[in-house]
């Protein structure tokens, strides 16, 4: 019997993924309460907390028991501005928000990083993506699962031009490197959630997309 996780703490509810995923996770009927912090407010919800603010501000406040936390966490170097401001979202938040849910009883994390994520590697997005998953592996986690999708595939309320003209091309990639619908990806998180195994799962997007089928 798998060890459904009913109290959730999700972290990017407002981005292109975590909004699909927060949908999934309301419809779930195992699911008790949801605790989302945001920019900006979500539509109301009965199984649904919704602080409203800066996440870096509110994770001192946020308070309750949890079983599972969801981190989707990301921007763009674009939208970031610089590097140091990519860093402080995609590196610091993220491992904020996770010592944050630790803190706060969760038991398994389940994390969206990067195809590529390398601490190694000479390409500033994965290099840094790579540092994430070694320092979240460091925090001790029961279960950590980080997924690793390819190319996002879904419409954004902000969209971004370069996922706009590398999406088709994507599509045609095999393997690991063939695009990812967002709804796809979300039925694989959840899914994920679903597992008992312990210690850190790495899920590359080619089984991502076989999970969330």
């Amino acid at each position: 019997m798998p060890n459904t996780p009913r109290r959730i703490l999700l972290a990017g509810a407002t981005g292109l993924t975590g909004e699909h995923l927060l949908d999934r996770l309301l419809n779930e009927p195992t699911v008790e309460h949801v605790l989302a912090p945001t920019r900006r407010p979500l539509a109301s919800h009965a199984r649904l907390e919704n602080p409203v603010g800066e996440l870096a501000q509110l994770l001192p406040a946020l308070s309750g028991k949890f079983d599972s936390a969801f981190c989707c966490l990301g921007t763009t170097l674009k939208q970031a501005g610089s590097q140091e401001a990519f860093r402080a979202v995609d590196h610091d938040l993220v491992l904020a928000f996770a010592q944050r849910a630790l803190e706060l009883g969760a038991r398994h994390l389940l994390v969206i990083s990067s195809l590529g994520a390398n601490p190694e590697s000479p390409l500033f997005y994965t290099r840094i993506k790579g540092e994430t998953e070694a320092q979240l592996q460091a925090q001790g986690w029961p279960q950590l699962t980080i997924a690793r999708p390819s190319q996002l595939l879904g419409a954004r309320l902000e969209p971004r031009l370069g996922e706009r003209l590398a999406a088709p091309l994507s599509q045609l990639l095999p393997g690991k490197y063939h695009g990812i619908d967002v709804c796809v990806l979300a039925r694989a998180l959840w899914r994920l959630a679903l597992e008992e195994d312990q210690g850190v799962r790495i899920v590359e997007s080619d089984e991502l997309r076989k999970l969330g089928r």
